[in-house]
């Protein structure tokens, strides 16, 4: 497996992780459980998973009116394309 497959499997992994965290969390939310912190939601998208925790945010409507959320996740997404843009096309 070459470093670029490599590398593509964990972003697919992190925004699937990402995603399905923004799911859980909204399903323990609506059910009154504990839930899962909103460091751990934005250090997952921080470490990649932003597009996977945009699409949970706007799918499951989570999270869609805090600040913290809807501003941060689109710049982490903006600065991943162009670290990838860097590193990849250039």
């Amino acid at each position: 497996m070459t470093l670029l497959q490599l590398f593509l499997f964990y972003l697919i992994a992190i925004n699937l992780l990402t995603f399905l965290l923004f799911g859980v969390d909204k399903r323990r939310a609506i059910r009154g459980r504990w839930r899962i912190p909103e460091r751990t939601l934005l250090l997952a998208a921080l470490l990649g998973g932003s597009l996977g925790g945009l699409a949970g945010m706007y799918l499951f409507h989570h999270k869609t009116h805090k600040p913290k959320f809807f501003v941060s996740l689109p710049i982490f997404l903006v600065i991943q394309l162009c670290l990838l843009w860097q590193l990849f096309i250039r």
